[in-house]
This record gives C-alpha cells, sequence and structure tokens, in this order.
C-alpha cells in the first residue's frame, strides 16, 4: 500500500487503479476526479494528512474485502486500546538489500520514509520517530562534507523543502557507485528519476565512448519529463 499517492489512470469521468495489486477506492476515485489529468499517471495526498489517512482506511478495507472478510460502520482513527492484542503481526521476510532495490526500481515513497524512519529507531532506539532519523542523517551529511548545502525534512523525497545541489547529488552518487546495479537500467545507464508538478530531475551513471561510466545530474523546472532524457542522449553523444 502507498498511503500518499494514487496512482490511476482516468478516461473521461471513469477512474480505475493503474496497478493491478491496488484496489480502487471511493477517496481515489474523487480525488483523481478533482486533481488528476486524463490518462494514466499519480497524485499526491500529502496536502492533507485527514485525506491519507481516510484513503488507508479504505485500502485496508478493500484488502480484507478481497480476502473474504467484511466490515461494519465507517473508517476512524483513533488510540488502540490498552492490552488489545494484535490481530495479524507481519514480520518482512525479505533482506533490506531486497527490499531497496525493488524500492528504486518501483519509487515507492512509503517504503522509502518506512525504511528512513527505522534508521533512527535502529540507531536511537524505539519508538521511531521522524526526528531521529533526521539526527542521523546529519550525522551522515556531515560526515560527507554534505550538510551545510543539503536539506532533509523527511525519507519520502516528496517534500519541497528537501533541498539539494546537482554537485551534491553528484557527491552522493559517488558514495553510491558500488551499488549503482540496483537502479534501473535503460539506453546506456542506470537512472534513476524524480518528479514534482513543475520539476523533473534524473540522476545516475552514464556509459560514454570516450570517458567510460560518468556521473550525471540533471534537474529541470518545467513539466517537459522527456526533455530530460534528451540531456542524457546529448550527454552520451558529447562525452
Amino acid at each position: 500500500m502507498n498511503f500518499n499517492t494514487i496512482h490511476a489512470a482516468r478516461k473521461g469521468k471513469t477512474v480505475r487503479s493503474a496497478e493491478a495489486q491496488t484496489p480502487i477506492t471511493p477517496v481515489a476515485i474523487s480525488q483523481f476526479l478533482a486533481r488528476g489529468s486524463q490518462g494514466r499517471g499519480r497524485i499526491s495526498l500529502t496536502q492533507d494528512p485527514t485525506v491519507g489517512l481516510q484513503y488507508a482506511g479504505e485500502l485496508i478495507a478493500a484488502f480484507i474485502e478481497r480476502a473474504g472478510g467484511s466490515r461494519k460502520g465507517k473508517i476512524s482513527t483513533g488510540a488502540v486500546p490498552e492490552g488489545l492484542e494484535p490481530v495479524y503481526v507481519h514480520r518482512q521476510s525479505r533482506p533490506l538489500s531486497k527490499i531497496l532495490a525493488e524500492l528504486l526500481l518501483g519509487s515507492n515513497n512509503y517504503i522509502a520514509n518506512q525504511v528512513f524512519l527505522e534508521i533512527g529507531g535502529r540507531r536511537l532506539g524505539g519508538p521511531v520517530s521522524l526526528e531521529k532519523s533526521l539526527q542521523i542523517a546529519h550525522e551522515m551529511l556531515v560526515r560527507h562534507g554534505l550538510a551545510e548545502s543539503m536539506r532533509l525534512e523527511e525519507g519520502s523525497g516528496i517534500s519541497r523543502g528537501n533541498r539539494f545541489t546537482a554537485r551534491d547529488l553528484a557527491q552522493l552518487l559517488h558514495l553510491f557507485e558500488p551499488h549503482s546495479t540496483l537502479l534501473r537500467r535503460g539506453d546506456g545507464a542506470l537512472f534513476k528519476t524524480g518528479t514534482f508538478s513543475g520539476v523533473s530531475t534524473l540522476a545516475g551513471y552514464a556509459d560514454t565512448s570516450k570517458h567510460g561510466r560518468v556521473r550525471f545530474v540533471i534537474a529541470l523546472t518545467g513539466n517537459d519529463g522527456a526533455m530530460r532524457f534528451r540531456l542524457l542522449k546529448a550527454i552520451q553523444s558529447e562525452l
């Protein structure tokens, strides 16, 4: 479940899920009709936490019903009663390396933030908190000389308060190079995209004829997402 993003396809006033594994819900339909464009795309629910909570509840209900269960009443939020026994406890069966590989291929913001929160909990003890993980992240940035110019507000990567320069990201690519094969491969490059309304980025490693594999960072304003790939082609042809 990606609780803060809806990935759907719209044709007129009909909205369907763009992911076979994710059911469509009433909130997803209404939000996509209000803010989504025609065709396939994603919208973020981070602007209003109450909408994200409602969507999470609807998703859980849909999965319960898909499994043959049922529910009664409206979806609500609140504290778990003291001493209540868990109905189900899920323990992750995949190693972190596998989770990260799938995260980088699928760009799941929710999993990215969960991994980020776990870092602080593991280093400073539970319960997990954003403040703990930001403290650990800051220590890492200080260690690599990036703390003054790079700023993190959360771990999913979808806050507009996150800040970096192209030089910062190039340094991170240098540190990440031993694990570069975890990135998506295509057209002679290993890369990761990033997209906001009005912003599109592309960063990774490009294979060139004269200089071998080089690091590249492209960050553009505007909504022409294809331009970053045209620029990558230009980089490869010039080098």
